[in-house]
């Protein structure tokens, strides 16, 4: 297969990091791009949330540059190249789908997933703990998520839902007593368990904390769009029980 336009990118790529290319790219370095990595990956997602593909088709090709720069600094850096880095997610892909390049025989998703786990501890050996491999650059709460299913791994599960919601409404009075006390350090750090309490909770029925939350953000957002779209004076104006009023109408007009 030819790429031409990927051969490009590259090609441009080298050229702006060249002597006589430009100042900015050539002073970049891994740790510099780490932002903008974060930043592309997040835009592609907000494109996929929003259907709109050719949006998501942008938004990709920013993500591929950063992979592409990150590469092109490697080299230069004799440290590798985006040949090794494609080498090495495809020889991992092989090997982590031995149902489809093997002759592993599997019933259903289950059994995949299952292998793929079993396959990449293989792989990890040098993992000790199950907390090992957490990404620290991650959401808080993507880390929470991931921190409790490692935990649950290893057996570290609550006996039943009830006990989950006891623990819920503890960590709430706990905070509500260091409020209380005034004591804001041990505050902040009921609060944390509070949150992570409330991540375990949706863990238990299926739910994906990060885009609970991704959605209730974009939720709001549109709603208060729409206040200040209805609102006939400023909204710092408005009483609590005018804006109450006004976030209901919001609601109900876009609930339409």
């Amino acid at each position: 297969m030819n790429y031409p336009n990927l051969e490009r990118l590259i090609d441009i790529i080298k050229t702006l990091r060249s002597e006589n290319g430009c100042a900015w790219d050539r002073e970049q370095t891994h740790y510099s791009l780490k932002k903008n990595m974060i930043e592309e990956a997040y835009e592609a997602v907000d494109a996929i949330e929003d259907g709109d593909t050719k949006h998501l088709q942008e938004e990709l090709g920013d993500v591929l540059l950063q992979v592409v720069l990150h590469s092109q600094i490697a080299k230069e850096d004799n440290e590798f190249t985006l040949e090794d880095v494609a080498k090495g997610i495809s020889d991992k892909l092989v090997h982590r789908h031995p149902h489809v390049f093997g002759d592993l025989k599997v019933s259903g998703t289950k059994d995949i997933l299952d292998n793929w786990e079993k396959l990449k501890a293989e792989e990890k050996k040098h993992r000790k703990s199950a907390m090992d491999g957490i990404s620290k650059a991650q959401s808080a709460l993507m880390s929470a998520q991931k921190i409790s299913k490692n935990a649950v791994k290893k057996g570290f599960e609550w006996p039943d839902e009830k006990t989950l919601w006891e623990c819920f409404y503890s960590e709430i009075d706990e905070f509500k007593d260091a409020l209380s006390k005034n004591d804001k350090k041990n505050a902040e750090e009921e609060f944390g368990d509070i949150l992570f309490a409330a991540v375990n909770l949706a863990r238990w029925n299926k739910i994906d904390a990060e885009q609970a939350l991704l959605k209730a953000n974009r939720k709001f957002m549109a709603r208060f769009r729409k206040m200040e779209e209805l609102a006939v004076k400023p909204l710092e104006e408005y009483t609590f029980e005018e804006y109450d009023d006004l976030w209901k109408k919001a609601k109900k007009e876009l609930d339409k």
